[in-house]
């Protein structure tokens, strides 16, 4: 048995998926939202650092398809059921969503910590993947890290105590 911790970090508009022992992090999470996908059973989990809510706003034809939540998910979740998970057993936590500013204007497009939240319980719903946790909203950015031999996601918020969910 193999006794080595890894801790596999996600940036910004990237993902990655992994199998226990490891663990799985990402920091930086303002308006971005950080989607943990989990098999309890053969613990597997992967992380998706979201940007931005959807790829259909994208200028370019050339795109990085894990900028996006409606494009990350589903790519996340493939990459998932190639290391062995079982889409019927695959559950999600998500946290981040914050909106980071304050706008004296209250157009729909400045909120994008609560666009990112909405765009990403969508897909997640569309995918019949059921959401079992969650931290989203507010003001505070967050570090998230995730245990797929216990489920349980760290959450370390800037002058606040770590909570798990």
């Amino acid at each position: 048995m193999n006794d080595v911790q890894t801790v596999v970090k996600v940036g910004i508009a990237d993902l990655n998926a992994i199998m226990a022992p490891d663990l799985i992090r990402t920091a930086g999470l303002g308006s971005c939202v950080g989607v943990v996908m989990y098999d309890q059973t053969n613990q597997i989990a992967g992380l998706s650092h979201i940007l931005l809510p959807d790829s259909s706003l994208a200028k370019q034809e050339n795109i990085n398809k894990y900028k996006y939540a409606d494009t990350a998910i589903p790519l996340l979740l493939e990459k998932m059921l190639e290391l062995g998970a079982r889409k019927s057993a695959v559950k999600a936590k998500i946290a981040g969503g914050a909106q980071m500013f304050q706008f004296s204007s209250n157009t729909d497009i400045m909120r994008i910590g609560p666009r990112n939240s909405d765009a990403v319980i969508e897909m997640l719903k569309k995918l019949r993947i059921p959401v079992i946790a969650s931290d989203i909203g507010g003001n505070s950015g967050r570090t998230i890290e995730f245990d797929p031999t216990t489920s349980k996601l760290k959450i370390r918020k800037v002058n606040k105590a770590e909570i798990y969910i």
